[in-house]
């Protein structure tokens, strides 16, 4: 491999922080400059991690119905590798990271769905399964998004640089650049990687679980408040800043502190639909699983609909400018890192993919179905990308995006009269929400690759065909998975894997079709995201996602946004130091630095964890396998109260470390 000249500037410059236009940024690998970027050893090594990333994940998120983003472990994993190596470049190790990540998107859209059919299969015989049918939803919903961010990127990448953080995206950039520095950034950044690494072994439930990392307080009427301490949202939080984490936390605390104990007072000892026990007898978050859930989905699909409608001309405009360097000619013009894949090329085949859909004989929808997958896919495509660029992918409401096009499809049957009350119709409503639901996870996952590489001055054509790749791999893999899983351990089964998404979407499917959906919550949560984008004059995606998501994952986000604001406040008047540096942005990089650390540290050992857990219970058959060391959970149990004072007072000590790494002064 011929040798390149490294890049003249060590580590992201303070640009990549500031909201500055696009166009004025300067990447890490200058534009003008050629590397080796999208080769054998990139895509072979990248493939084989989409592959174990979404399988890994497609375990864990239907055991407990969450998934970990792959992005930064696999960005870890990437510098790893190629240092073994002792060769490849940087722009080698973010293509190894993005087709890597794109696998966990798929997985997370496919168990989010998929599911419901073998749920419905052990009361309908005539609901047939097969692996074909999976590949091809999977690789066309992942294919859907990733097409469909093309024509966003430069919106949203580019000209809302600074303004939209993508903190995965920043931290990815972070650790790849700092792999390729060395030097004392790099240092901060992987002591962060480190105690990320370590609290998630010690504190997770499903690893050692030494102490309760999701200490709450029970308050009257149902109230509650706590946080999930976990490294990666606090990282998430000091990256975003105070604002938008604060809008965030408002919806939370509006759901958790108000909400549910109106509806507590409000069903009393009823049984309210779509419960079936009275309310006197659930819990707080049983309450929040079977009302707010709904009212969350409402406020995120009308809020989504504000955010597309507020920023279409732009999105027009992006495609007019595409479509105008289709021709081969113009994108010469262009500079290497700002070239996307024609847009002539990509409706092509948007286009294509909406035929086949519909001829396809595994996906039963009528041209009708093909056309509502098209059209909202581009819709959460939009909806996804946004929210991730404010709060990452680990966080971002696939499933609340997923009910909204479950609910207008529903109703778009049964407006039509497509409704014949059998099985056809819930597989083939179910087929649009599964490609939809994995186009937006997919979507997610490519912005923030995307940002990786605007930052680090990767080339986009080239990683759009990465993305490409590792959803096809995932698709070709994650049925065969899913069957595994099923036979092993039942998927949807009370002792086996719960799938608690994918039984929520045959619920919302079963409730429209059937007349029995609680539309209430689904109008509150409208009526919600409507007063706070007109009349509080805030963005109510960001407050919607906090409706819709549990308030412990708020609190640490919150937290490390208001550390954010300190740090700004107490360096703002420092003005610069006599080699000519702004202190406040040095200090503000040094604690990005760290939080990417953590962030790093936490997700990598979460999917590690998820990817053991899968093989113990494969390879010996007892989905109890992995709690051989889970040594924590006993004393736990006999005192909780202790439990969640240690995991509070270990969240204080990690606090404690990002601020020392914000503000100590360090060697250049």
């Amino acid at each position: 491999m011929a040798s390149v000249d490294p890049p003249a500037r060590k580590g992201l410059p303070p640009e990549a922080y500031e909201v500055i236009p696009g166009s004025e940024y300067r990447p890490y690998v200058p534009a003008s400059q050629s590397m080796a970027e999208f080769t054998v050893k990139a895509v072979v090594i990248g493939i084989l991690m989409a592959v174990v990333f979404g399988a890994a994940n497609a375990y864990l998120g239907l055991r407990v119905g969450l998934t970990v983003s792959a992005s930064i472990p696999a960005a870890v994993m990437a510098v790893a590798i190629f240092r073994v190596l002792r060769r490849g470049t940087i722009l080698e190790t973010n293509m190894v990271q993005t087709i890597g990540s794109a696998g966990e998107s798929v997985a997370a859209g496919v168990i989010f769905t998929i599911p419901a059919l073998f749920i419905w299969q052990r009361t309908d015989p005539t609901i047939v399964v097969d692996l074909l049918q999976v590949a091809v939803i999977a690789g066309f919903g992942g294919l859907l998004g990733v097409l469909f961010m093309i024509p966003l990127r430069r919106y949203l990448i580019s000209r809302e640089h600074g303004k939209l953080p993508y903190p995965e995206g920043t931290a990815c950039a972070e650790v790849q650049v700092a792999g390729d520095t060395g030097g004392s950034k790099a240092r901060l950044l992987f002591s962060g990687l480190g105690l990320g690494a370590l609290y998630q072994t010690f504190a997770n439930s499903n690893g050692l679980g030494l102490w309760n990392e999701g200490p709450h307080v029970p308050l009257p009427q149902k109230a509650q408040i706590g946080g999930d301490f976990t490294p990666e949202l606090l990282g998430v939080g000091f990256i975003i800043g105070p604002r938008i984490a604060a809008i965030m936390f408002g919806g939370s605390a509006l759901a958790w502190l108000i909400m549910i104990p109106a509806i507590n007072l409000w069903g009393g000892g009823n049984v309210v639909y779509p419960a079936d026990v009275p309310m006197s007898d659930l819990g707080s978050g049983e309450i929040w699983s079977y009302y707010l859930r709904y009212v969350g989905a409402g406020a995120v699909g009308c809020a989504g609909i504000v955010t597309l409608i507020k920023s279409f001309p732009t999105i027009i405009e992006s495609i007019r400018l595409g479509v105008g360097h289709a021709g081969g000619g113009g994108a010469g013009d262009l500079p290497r890192t700002q070239q996307d894949l024609p847009m002539k090329l990509v409706m092509g085949l948007a286009a294509l993919m909406a035929v086949a859909l519909w001829l396809w004989p595994g996906v039963p929808v009528n041209i009708l179905g093909a056309l509502l997958i098209v059209i909202f896919s581009f819709f959460f495509v939009t909806v996804s990308s946004r929210i991730v660029g404010l709060i990452g992918s680990s966080s971002n409401p696939v499933s609340g995006m997923t009910i909204a096009a479950l609910l207008l499809t529903s109703l778009i049957w049964v407006a039509l009269g497509l409704n014949d009350g059998g099985a056809a119709t819930k597989v083939a409503v179910l087929a649009v929400g599964a490609v939809v639901c994995i186009s937006a996870a997919a979507a997610g996952d490519t912005s923030q690759d995307l940002k990786t590489g605007f930052l680090v001055g990767a080339t986009p054509k080239r990683m759009q065909i990465g993305e490409m790749l590792g959803v096809l791999a995932c698709a070709v893999t994650i049925g065969f998975v899913l069957v595994v899983l099923n036979e092993s351990y039942g998927i949807g089964t009370v002792d086996g894997l719960a799938a608690p998404q994918a039984t929520l979407m045959s619920l919302v499917i079963d409730g429209v079709l059937n007349a029995s959906l609680p539309w209430t919550f689904v109008f509150i949560g409208i009526g919600l995201a409507l007063v706070v984008e007109f009349v509080f004059k805030l963005p109510s995606l960001a407050f919607a996602v906090g409706v819709y998501l549990p308030v412990s994952l708020m609190t640490p986000i919150l937290v490390g946004g208001l550390m954010r604001m300190a740090l700004t406040r107490r360096y703002e008047d420092a003005g610069d130091t006599e080699d000519g540096v702004n202190v406040l942005a040095e200090k503000r990089e040094q604690g990005v630095l760290y939080a990417s650390g953590l962030i790093a540290g936490a997700a990598l050992v979460g999917v590690l964890i998820g990817g053991a857990i899968y093989a113990m219970t494969y390879f010996t058959g007892n989905p109890e396998a992995a709690e051989v060391w889970q040594v924590g959970h006993e004393w736990m149990d006999r005192v909780p109260a202790l439990a969640s004072v240690v995991g509070t007072l270990a969240f204080a000590g990690l606090c404690w470390m990002l601020w020392r790494a914000a503000t100590r002064w360090m060697e250049t």
